[in-house]
């Protein structure tokens, strides 16, 4: 027979209820986190990635961690690629905060929900999460509602995604980690680039390329500056006008223009993998050990060699 028409589990005044005293468990025993959601920049339909994808804001919000205990996952392994950190974690956030607090700021219409691929940093341990999965039905209907969503994460790796979201703490991310060129500039009018500025370089045009390239990067530390030459590192390396990644080059003619100043002149140096100076071809990271690889194979494999690994009168 049906259900007792005398006892409903949807009454709307319930629900809200229910809901409010949620939200006011996620005030006290959650964490204030900051949801940074994804912009698309350059979609590959056939792998269904985006390695150019960028976030450009940051919304805070109160999210419970699941496990109280700690972060999931398989923890700390060591590998024969170094250490990996695979943490996962569990947010629980409300619907009603997050549409409140993330949705509404959203000008897409059609995100009414967290996506996969979007970013939550935790100021408590200074980690970044990435989305993996929404589940939407859990707790499974209490009161016939749906009050929350579990965000299921795993630890965010940087894959020199664009970070500047206006919070210091989170835009230092992509300072400290982001993959850097470092160049030197002959200076023409005296000026010094600023952190966090643009610059750009006009390349020679292509055959089949019209307008002219131009590759621009931005400005993340200054290791010297006088008022003939400035020695400075760019990140978040993109091109314009062009199907064909490029990088900056070595130029008399070229000029390199920062979109802050007036700052024009003349690139110099590039530092590449061939220089021995780890404060410059890594300033990002001190430890990297690339270039020692590099010296230490040249002593053993001659690359000058068509084929170093067969036949010397084979060539190709």
């Amino acid at each position: 027979m049906a259900r007792n028409v005398y006892f409903s589990q949807a009454v709307k005044s319930e629900q809200n209820l229910y809901e409010d005293l949620i939200i006011e468990s996620l005030k006290i025993y959650g964490q204030d986190v900051y949801y940074l959601p994804r912009t698309i920049v350059n979609r590959d339909y056939i792998l269904g990635e985006d390695v150019a994808s960028q976030f450009d804001d940051a919304y805070m919000i109160e999210a419970y961690i699941e496990n109280p205990e700690g972060f999931d996952g398989a923890g700390d392994l060591y590998s024969k690629f170094g250490l990996e950190i695979r943490d996962d974690a569990t947010f629980i956030v409300s619907r009603r905060q997050w549409a409140r607090l993330v949705g509404m700021y959203n000008n897409d219409i059609t995100i009414i929900k967290p996506s996969s691929g979007d970013i939550i940093y935790l100021p408590l341990s200074n980690s970044m999460f990435e989305i993996n999965m929404v589940e939407e039905e859990q707790p499974f209907y209490q009161l016939s509602n749906l009050p929350v969503w579990k965000l299921q994460c795993s630890l965010f790796e940087y894959n020199d995604e664009k970070i500047n979201t206006g919070v210091d703490a989170i835009d230092q991310q992509s300072t400290t980690y982001a993959y850097q060129v470092a160049m030197d500039i002959s200076l023409s009018g005296g000026n010094h680039f600023i952190i966090g500025e643009t610059v750009t370089q006009t390349l020679v045009v292509a055959v089949g390329e019209t307008p002219a390239v131009e590759v621009y990067g931005e400005v993340q530390t200054i290791t010297k500056t006088s008022d003939t030459i400035s020695s400075i590192s760019v990140s978040n390396i993109g091109v314009k006008n062009s199907t064909v990644a490029r990088d900056f080059v070595v130029s008399s003619t070229i000029p390199l223009v920062g979109n802050m100043t007036s700052n024009s002149g003349y690139i110099s140096k590039v530092y590449g993998i061939g220089d021995n100076d780890l404060n410059n071809v890594f300033s990002s990271d001190s430890g990297a050990s690339n270039v020692s690889f590099e010296f230490e194979g040249d002593s053993i494999l001659d690359f000058t060699e068509n084929n170093p690994f067969g036949d010397p009168s084979e060539t190709y």
